[in-house]
């Protein structure tokens, strides 16, 4: 005799099932056993509903892996739907002002297939503010967007957006007191996101976008409670960080719960699982590591894609070139403008002499050192931060200067983890720094004069080199980036220079960018006259 349906043994089973709103998990199934409970509370995200006795968890591939393992039969829906789980090509964005590379558009479509929500971990370097903005390009109707990032790169995503995306309005907004505007975008720095929350709020942002997600690690902080309430009324949140998440998974459980929350709901188990929680006596120590493997194929089976700049290799060229805007410091801008304002007062009385004037051009020089001198000063605090925040994803930098005070301002905050070359290192310290910065794991960062190290040694240990100040002969740029860029050095070297915005720096890095054209001759270690430089300044004032 057939039992009744309600007394029948459930089958071992594991299927495709959809919420109410049409999202996707899986559907597990068994005769209860304490055997298997105690297998299934091992998947991540995995839920149990009472009132139907079954389990539920999110579909990922390390889900269903693990479920074939047991030996539970896997329904053929649930395995087409995994198959087609790999995201489509983007083959073209309209109005995307610049071509991406071909991994970029990966990422891209990466993000579409998740309907915009998911982490961009790329290796720093790799471009992911550029795949963000590709997919806000991509979906035009979603408006307005929120990014929220660290203060020292809020300059950057707008010269970005303005790079990369047509018919956008962007607001970047300052201080902690809300005013009123209008924006298709609106860029606002983490530190000020808690005075501003009601106002964002009140905007019914579509998109947010979290760049170096790393930074609402602690729960206890008012931007991570700032942020994990705003992500609450969108539909799309990105995270972008190029820290490795496997380095340092407790930094990491906010952000997965604002992109994904059903994937680890449990920070006790997430913890104990994957940040080899322990009692230490004063507490819970989750500082740790546990599981990586794992714990990668999760996210990259869910929410997560990540590339080295080793598996892109091919796609990319021997170096990148970015020009990074940094604010100046508040009190130091009106030092700055009077001291600009004398400079073209001076330039005017020179007029068309200056030229041919070998006086009127060393006076000049003098001048323009002036400016460039308060201009590196009054960024320093901004460039520290972007160091700090750079050397967070646990890839080595090397930094050039050409002051004695910039140098030295940097060893007294990195002191503890750089190293340095200026015309006070002798011949044989250089080398100890040299053999510590390209040895030694905990020597992450190398600062230089461009004269004393920007010629005769390798530090192929980095691929990231950073410019605090220029110097005036463009082939001494071609030399020091070449310090890691040479015979063993396999990576592509990303050259960062952090200029003052709207400065004598950013006039003089167009020059240098000019000449890379002729840079070409630069990059090739052709010279280019600094006499020429000074004049084409000079007249490029002469017209202020």
């Amino acid at each position: 005799m057939t039992q009744p349906s309600k007394y029948r043994i459930k089958p071992r089973q594991a299927t495709l099932a959809r919420y109410k709103d049409g999202s996707p998990t899986i559907k597990i199934e068994f005769p209860f056993s304490p055997e298997d409970v105690a297998l299934v509370k091992t998947l991540p995200g995995r839920k149990y509903n009472p009132d139907h006795r079954i389990w539920t968890c999110p579909p990922t591939k390390h889900a269903v892996k693990m479920l074939k393992e047991w030996a539970f039969v896997i329904d053929k829906k649930l395995l087409d739907f995994m198959r087609k789980a790999d995201p489509p090509p983007v083959l073209e964005i309209p109005g995307l002002k610049k071509k991406l590379f071909p991994f970029q558009k990966s990422g891209v479509a990466f993000l579409q297939n998740k309907d915009g929500r998911g982490l961009v971990g790329d290796e720093q370097g790799l471009g992911k503010t550029i795949q963000a903005l590709a997919w806000l390009q991509l979906n035009k109707n979603k408006r307005p967007v929120i990014i929220v990032v660290p203060a020292s790169v809020k300059m950057n995503w707008l010269k970005e957006i303005r790079a990369w995306m047509s018919d956008v309005s962007v607001e970047v907004l300052q201080g902690k007191s809300p005013y009123s505007f209008k924006a298709d975008i609106i860029i606002i720095n983490y530190d000020i996101l808690n005075g501003w929350l009601n106002t964002l709020i009140e905007l019914q942002p579509k998109v947010i976008i979290a760049d170096e997600i790393q930074y609402v690690k602690n729960s206890k902080a008012k931007r991570t409670k700032a942020l994990r309430k705003l992500s609450r009324f969108t539909k799309n949140f990105i995270a972008l960080s190029g820290t490795p998440i496997v380095n340092r998974p407790v930094e990491f459980y906010n952000a997965i719960q604002m992109i994904n929350p059903e994937l680890f709901p449990n920070w006790q188990n997430y913890v104990r699982r994957y940040c080899a929680a322990r009692n230490n006596g004063f507490g819970l120590d989750v500082s740790g590591a546990s599981n990586t493997d794992e714990l990668h194929e999760i996210l990259t089976d869910s929410i997560m894609i990540r590339r080295t700049k080793q598996e892109v290799l091919p796609d990319l060229p021997d170096k990148i070139h970015s020009f990074f805007p940094l604010e100046m410091h508040p009190e130091m801008v009106i030092e700055y403008e009077e001291a600009e304002d004398n400079f073209i007062e001076w330039v005017q009385r020179k007029k068309g002499k200056a030229a041919a004037d070998r006086v009127a051009g060393a006076e000049a020089l003098t001048e323009i050192e002036i400016l460039k001198q308060i201009a590196v000063t009054a960024k320093l605090p901004a460039a520290i931060d972007w160091i700090k925040d750079f050397l967070d994803t646990g890839e080595k930098l090397v930094v050039f200067a050409t002051h004695r005070f910039v140098i030295d301002r940097l060893m007294k905050d990195f002191g503890k983890v750089g190293v340095k070359i200026d015309g006070s290192v002798s011949g044989g310290e250089r080398q100890v720094a040299v053999e510590k910065f390209q040895n030694e794991p905990e020597t992450r960062l190398f600062v230089g004069n461009i004269k004393a190290a920007g010629v005769g040694i390798t530090l192929t240990a980095a691929s990231n080199v950073a410019f605090l100040e220029l110097p005036w002969e463009p082939g001494s740029l071609s030399q020091a980036e070449d310090r890691c860029h040479r015979i063993g050095q396999k990576d592509t070297v990303n050259v960062y220079y952090l200029l003052a915005e709207y400065t004598i720096e950013e006039k003089i890095a167009q020059l240098l960018d000019s000449k890379r054209k002729v840079l070409d001759s630069v990059l090739d270690g052709v010279e280019s006259a600094d006499e020429g430089m000074i004049m084409t300044l000079i007249e490029d004032y002469e017209e202020a």
